[in-house]
This record gives C-alpha cells, sequence and structure tokens, in this order.
C-alpha cells in the first residue's frame, strides 16, 4: 500500500531472504494514495511492481453480494476493510503463479484480522503457495521501531508523531485506528476525516436523491445509469457532502480483543439504507425474516476472512433467491447526516393499500377473520395460563 508497514517490508524481505521481490498494489479506489507508488517498490527493493485497476470487480463481485445480503458486522460496521482483503489476495495469488513466485507475504500485523483474511484466501485458493508474515517474525516491536528503521534506511512514510493512525481507504470506505484512537474515551480529531463533513458544516438545506435498483442491485443514480463502481463514487461524493456515513465503534477482533475503529463510509451507508426500504416493498415477509436471521453469521464470515469459503458461498446462493424480485426506486433525503426516506415504488410491489387501508377496503380483507386467526395463535398461551394457574393452586 505504500505505508509504514509495507514500505519496509519490501527491503527487510529482501535482506532476510536474499530473495527477488515483486510488488503488488490493489487499485480498489485509494486514489491519489497510488500517485508514485510503483517509483516508491522499486526504490524499496522490489524488481517488479504490480498497481493493478480492480474497482469494478471490487464493487460488482464483492461489494454488492455484500450488499444484497445487508451484511453488518455488530450491527454498525460497514465492512470496507473486510470485504477488500479477500479480492486483493486473489489477484496476489493470480501474480504470484504467473510471475512462478514460491511464496507470497503480507503486511498486517500479528494483531489484527488482515492476517486471518489475507491467509484464508490464499489458503483456499494456492495451498501450495509459502505465506510470509513479516509482522510476525521481524524484530520490530511496533510502529515507533518502523519509523526509526525507515528513517535508517531513508524511506519516506506517510505517518507523524502529529498523526499517528493508521488509515486504509478504498472505493466503499476509509479506516482509521492505532494511535491517538486507542482510547476510545477520546474524540476523533475533526481534521482526521477525508471523505465527510462533519454534520454541523453540512448545507443547511437538504438534498433529495433517487436509486434505481434491479434484482438487489443499484443500477442508477437519479435516473443516470451507472456502473457499480461508479455508483459508489457518485454516492461517496454525495454523501460526503452531507456528512453521511461517519461511524465510530469498539469492534470484536477475531483474534479476540476489542479494537477502536473510526470509519467513513458515505456511499456505502446510503446504498445499504436504500437497498433495505425497496426490500420493504418487494421482499416476502418470512423469506425477509430469515434472511435478516442470517445477517449476523454472514456478516462474522466477511469479517473473518471466510470469503472464499464453502459457507459464504451457501448463504450467498440464498442471498441471490431472496433478491429476484428486489428490483424498485427508492427516494432518500440527505440532511447533515441523516438518511431520511422519501418515497419507494417498485413494480414488483407487495405492498396493496386495498388490503392496508384503513377505510373501507371493498372487501380485500375480511376483518371478521382475524378472530380465528388470534384464537388459534392464542390457544397455547391460554393452555399454559391454565396450568400455572393450577399450579400455584396446589
Amino acid at each position: 500500500s505504500g505505508g509504514l508497514d509495507t514500505s519496509i517490508i519490501l527491503i527487510w524481505l529482501k535482506e532476510k531472504y536474499d530473495a527477488e521481490i515483486i510488488a503488488f498494489c490493489a487499485d480498489i479506489g485509494q486514489e491519489e494514495e497510488l500517485k508514485g507508488l510503483d517509483k516508491k517498490a522499486l526504490k524499496t527493493g522490489a524488481s517488479k511492481c504490480y498497481i493493478d485497476d480492480l474497482t469494478e470487480e471490487f464493487a460488482s463481485d464483492f461489494i454488492y453480494p455484500m450488499i444484497r445480503a445487508n451484511a453488518l458486522y455488530e450491527n454498525q460496521y460497514f465492512l470496507g476493510t473486510s470485504i477488500a482483503r479477500p479480492l486483493i489476495a486473489k489477484r496476489q495469488v493470480e501474480i504470484a503463479r504467473l510471475e512462478k513466485a514460491d511464496a507470497v507475504a503480507h503486511g498486517a500485523t500479528g494483531k489484527g484480522n488482515d492476517q486471518v483474511r489475507f491467509e484464508l484466501t490464499f489458503a483456499a485458493l494456492a495451498p501450495e503457495l509459502k505465506i510470509i508474515a513479516p509482522w510476525r517474525d521481524w524484530e520490530f516491536k511496533g510502529r515507533t521501531d518502523l519509523m526509526a528503521y525507515a528513517k535508517s534506511k531513508g524511506i519516506s512514510v506517510p505517518v507523524s508523531a502529529k498523526k499517528p493512525y493508521s488509515t486504509d481507504r478504498n472505493l466503499l470506505h476509509i479506516s482509521f485506528e492505532s494511535g491517538i484512537l486507542e482510547d476510545p474515551w477520546i474524540e476523533p480529531p475533526a481534521d482526521m476525516f477525508k471523505l465527510s463533513v462533519s454534520p454541523e458544516k453540512a448545507p443547511d438545506k437538504p438534498q433529495y436523491v433517487e436509486l434505481d435498483f434491479v434484482a438487489g442491485d443499484c443500477v442508477a443514480v437519479d435516473g443516470k445509469k451507472l456502473s457499480p463502481a461508479n455508483v459508489l463514487r457518485a454516492l461517496n461524493k454525495l454523501g460526503g457532502k452531507h456528512g453521511i456515513g461517519r461511524v465510530d465503534l469498539v469492534e470484536n477482533r477475531f483474534v479476540g480483543m476489542k479494537s477502536r475503529g473510526v470509519y467513513e463510509t458515505p456511499g456505502g451507508a446510503i446504498l445499504h439504507f436504500a437497498h433495505r426500504q425497496i426490500e420493504t416493498l418487494t421482499l416476502d415477509r418470512e423469506v425477509m425474516h430469515l434472511r435478516d436471521s442470517l445477517i449476523p453469521r454472514y456478516s462474522e464470515l466477511v469479517y473473518y476472512g471466510f470469503w472464499f469459503a464453502p459457507e459464504r458461498e451457501f448463504l450467498q446462493a440464498a442471498v441471490e433467491e431472496s433478491q429476484k424480485y428486489v428490483t424498485g426506486t427508492v427516494r432518500l433525503k440527505l440532511y447533515k447526516g441523516n438518511l431520511i426516506v422519501a418515497g419507494r415504488k417498485s413494480k414488483l410491489s407487495l405492498y396493496n393499500p386495498d388490503v392496508a387501508t384503513m377505510e373501507a377496503d371493498q372487501g380485500a380483507y375480511n376483518q371478521a377473520d382475524a378472530t380465528g386467526f388470534i384464537r388459534l395463535n392464542a390457544l397455547r398461551l391460554r393452555t399454559r395460563s391454565n396450568v400455572l394457574a393450577r399450579q400455584k393452586k396446589k
């Protein structure tokens, strides 16, 4: 990525293993962070550097399937970092085979989730490759040691004592963690955020936006057809303008510890919210409730790194079946960090005003039928109550 850890890893690997090192960076929407990365890789020990544009694949084959599942980890986190790792590792394996490499390495620490996500993907897709995890092997104890090593080797890194937090950006979000953010009582500094304004500084006038969905996927914004990646770009800009998608949480890492993370997911927040709204019109009640019961498990699988695992694929198949008729348009009002429903419509809507109306329904629903319905559903409750009453009398 060209950050602190990976900038040092190239030189360290070359010195440690006396090996040829091929660098790889996945372009998954980092934008300006990619500038000069190839030159830096070659300068710090790589013989070759791949920078592959994976943004459309990221959006269509990873983010969109996850949105169709309404995935939220611990009911807060939009899984922006989690969902990127299997794609990065997948392409890394492809390059390793192309270059006839015998090992792959990553810059994830021994305390985090990313090491698991990368290595589970390596195991699923290329079990023959050796895995090198420098953070679990080298002599450095922390980021201060890394910065000192970088200085001794003349490597410039985008970390300083003034901003000692780690960032990770892609098309779906940007994350901030470590450093000053390790104290969950401290509010994030206002100048830290990159994708969104604070709700206080958002426009005083609300803005409306319409999202068109086909089979669970957003295909157009305000009537303009866009690719999945461009949908996210448009919604990131729109959501960021109105202070939408900021999340600050203490989450449970897969390795067992709690960690504090701060995230900006403006486009993802809009997409997730709008998708849920069109489902309210078009998704059968029992299908929705059953699918919703699977969301925590699905989200865990993504967070833990089991994207290329049979259980995630099994759940995804169920999700795809549920999305066949999730088609229509949602109108939202964006205002100072808030997402407000302003309307939804669908030709496949299961909502029938003739049945739901509080006015006369022309015989579409016989209210007298509810008497037997309630009586049958109350049978077990009456039975239990009678049994308890007899017990009290003894």
